[in-house]
């Protein structure tokens, strides 16, 4: 059955099973030795390679779209300083006032007035957190007391690096500190990694860049509207978050010549394509400058404005970002792409291999 006769609002559609030894707990020694799947949307094919092969499947004059977003410690361990119960956050954002706003887990119900005690990385120093109200949708305010530095510098001290609980149960090395993080990452905010980032060099990158690759960067933070999991039978009533996002003028003077000159766009991650879309949205035409908050959520029968191409990593079963992949390659295809990476045994999610759609 072609997809053209499939409801493809239901979330069904984008289950399927995966062993779990297949799910990569450890980054390989060298990003460039992760496996590449390529499929090619006009011949419907699927051919395996590795990413150093990319300057080989790119072609001059195309554009790589990256990311520049790094992941800020935002995981936060402590415990509740009248009961000594364990408790743990993820840092999302900071208001005006100093206020933070933290996706909360711990046993028992966290009331306002009440405070958390967090500890460093040494395990000497202490920062306490006023727990100051619980916001509607479940998250806490809280805000640090006594300490006129920035947050930026308190989660420094006393964050960890916000895994995704599939690898290691969320716990993190000390090498999780750079392997986590792509190396072309400026704009702190994230509380994830793009993911399919992870895979490149800077020698790749110049070698790209030799043979004519273009590359531009956008910013875009992850925050939980990438990896919200749909929790709803239909894509329809899902409801993502909003995340910043950025197309600054220089990246898109650069993408738009590329586009003259007859050259592909191709982002490197979803969020990416994320940033793209959403401009093009926002602005009423493709590859304009854009900055601000997009909730953008792409899935099957979307009319790509922006990007010809992408650059991503294997995603969760009924994740928005399987979703999105999907209405960029086709269900059928993508589903079949993902069942051939399990017979290869490619390894997948966050530190596992990746795929090019072209």
């Amino acid at each position: 059955m072609r997809d053209v006769d499939i409801d493809q609002d239901k979330l069904e559609l984008y289950n399927y099973q995966l062993p779990r030894e297949l799910i990569a707990q450890y980054p390989l020694d060298h990003r460039i030795d992760a496996r590449l799947m390529r499929i090619d949307r006009s011949t419907q094919q699927i051919s395996h390679h590795y990413v150093r092969d990319l300057p080989d499947l790119i072609e001059p004059g195309d554009a790589l779209v990256l990311n520049n977003t790094k992941v800020i410690p935002a995981r936060l361990v402590g415990f509740r300083t009248s009961t000594g119960g364990k408790w743990e956050g993820l840092y999302l954002r900071e208001d005006p006032s100093g206020v933070w706003e933290v996706l909360s887990k711990t046993r028992g119900h966290l009331t306002a007035g009440e405070t958390l005690t967090l500890r460093d990385k040494d395990g000497r120093d202490v920062l306490a957190l006023h727990v100051v109200a619980r916001l509607d949708d479940g998250h806490l305010a809280v805000r640090p007391i006594d300490e006129p530095t920035t947050s930026q510098a308190l989660l420094e001290r006393f964050g960890r690096v916000p895994l995704p609980p599939y690898i290691r149960e969320g716990q993190m090395v000390d090498q999780d500190v750079t392997t986590y993080q792509t190396v072309y990452a400026r704009e702190p905010g994230s509380v994830a990694a793009p993911t399919a980032g992870l895979h490149f060099t800077t020698d790749l990158i110049r070698h790209l860049q030799k043979k004519g690759t273009v590359t531009a960067a956008v910013t875009l933070h992850v925050g939980l509207g990438t990896f919200r999991p749909i929790a709803c039978e239909r894509l329809s009533d899902h409801k993502m978050h909003s995340e910043c996002a950025e197309l600054p003028e220089s990246s898109a003077e650069k993408l738009r010549h590329c586009r003259e000159q007859g050259g592909r766009i191709i982002a490197v991650g979803t969020t990416s394509a994320r940033v793209l879309e959403a401009a093009a949205q926002e602005t009423a035409q493709a590859l304009n400058a854009w900055q601000g908050e997009t909730d953008i959520f792409i899935k099957p029968s979307y009319e790509f404005l922006a990007i010809d191409g992408l650059m991503t990593n294997f995603h969760l079963p009924k994740s928005t970002l399987l979703v999105l992949v999907a209405a960029l390659a086709g269900r059928e295809l993508i589903m079949q792409a993902y069942q051939e990476a399990i017979e290869q045994r490619y390894r997948f999610y966050s530190y596992g291999d990746c795929m090019l759609i072209v």
